[in-house]
């Protein structure tokens, strides 16, 4: 594990992606909604000998999940270690996009969530991209309305929201309500808790509204949803071993990686010497993703919004694989996903190579590494 730990203050997911997995023609993650990228500015390098490649293309999401990103670039940490190769940055708001910008060509690299990862790589055939890192923890809490639910039994008969049909975060609630020994019905979301279905943007009008009793979501939707009146019932991060897993990896093109292999080693270069610099500079790392956010939308987040939520994400090198592994096997147990074969979706060569450069531990693939 990286020197992520340390990190009290990393931390927040805005819109954690719209994670698509294959599966049936219902399936898992099929209601992802898909955009166009946006450009995210213009091309930029750290000056000095251009590597093997001119330029290289990085997508990453506009929210706190992908602060490895958002604080990299804005404070050109990944840039310097690029030399004379030009970073070309794109945003996207869905996971879809990113992943079709990647298969078809326009796309070097990328910060993604676990589902969008999976559905890239089983639909390719595990032919067109690899992940490479990881990026972030946590960062997902399940809010309630305080006047209608007390406990978690109280979950029963009321309606609880989630992003998407087959997301990470809508599997993670399936699972958690099978435990209970609660029945719900997968693709409707009918059953002894209601799952609703709902776009993070719509959610807290949803919930100031009561059209909704609480939702298992992402940062920062959840701390908007607690500045609306909401109470913190349960934070995902106590479901899991070490309270850690994974929210957001870095994965590159195969062919990318297989030309270029000395960029991809910069970039991730740049990301760990950005997980080092949000770690000793909370902070100013806090500062810098709000005023990256603002560069992408226009808007920054309101600190009491910003700050419980940068709190509950944890930037890590470690792609924590053991995690994706188990959040795919809820998505299948939930029958929302056929079984996949995960068999080469990481490599983490060049990233343990750096690690083991910086003097850190390597990371584990969990078996799931290519050959």
């Amino acid at each position: 594990m990286s020197a992520a730990r340390s990190l009290t203050a990393l931390r927040a997911i805005a819109a954690t992606a719209a994670l698509p997995l294959l599966l049936t023609a219902c399936g898992y993650g099929s209601e992802a909604e898909k955009k166009d990228e946006k450009p995210a500015g213009a091309t930029a390098s750290g000056g000095g000998q251009k590597l093997s490649a001119s330029e290289v293309r990085i997508g990453y999401f506009p929210n706190l999940t992908h602060a490895t990103a958002l604080v990299g670039l804005q404070e050109g940490l990944i840039e310097k270690e690029l030399g004379g190769t030009k970073v070309k940055p794109q945003s996207f708001n869905a996971g879809p996009s990113e992943i079709e910008a990647l298969n078809g060509g326009s796309l070097d690299i990328g910060f993604i969530g676990p589902s969008p990862s999976i559905n890239g790589y089983v639909k390719s055939k595990g032919s067109n991209l690899r992940i490479i890192s990881g990026s972030a923890s946590g960062g997902v809490k399940l809010v309630v309305n305080p006047d209608k639910i007390k406990t978690l039994d109280d979950l029963k008969g009321k309606k609880i929201a989630t992003p998407q049909k087959g997301n990470t975060q809508d599997v993670a609630f399936l699972n958690w309500i099978s435990e209970k020994g609660w029945s719900v019905d997968p693709e409707s979301g009918k059953g002894d808790v209601s799952v609703v279905r709902t776009d993070n943007k719509v959610t807290p009008d949803a919930f100031k509204q009561g059209s909704i009793d609480g939702a298992w979501v992402p940062e920062p939707t959840a701390s908007k949803l607690v500045s609306d009146g909401g109470s913190v019932l349960l934070d995902e991060t106590a479901l899991w071993p070490d309270k850690k897993f994974v929210i957001t990896n870095i994965i590159v093109s195969q062919k990318f990686l297989k030309e270029h292999p000395d960029v991809v080693e910069a970039v991730l270069k740049g990301t760990v010497k950005t997980h080092e610099w949000i770690n000793a500079n909370p902070d100013k790392a806090k500062a810098s993703a709000n005023a990256k956010l603002k560069a992408e939308s226009g808007k920054e987040l309101e600190a009491k919004v910003l700050d419980p939520a940068w709190q509950s994400i944890l930037v890590t090198d470690d792609p924590l694989a053991s995690t994706l592994k188990t959040e795919s096997d809820w998505a299948v147990k939930a029958k929302l996903l056929e079984k996949p074969d995960l068999a080469g979706i990481y490599d983490l060569t060049l990233l343990n190579k750096v690690l083991k450069a910086a003097g850190k531990p390597e990371v584990s693939d969990a078996g799931l590494g290519a050959k």
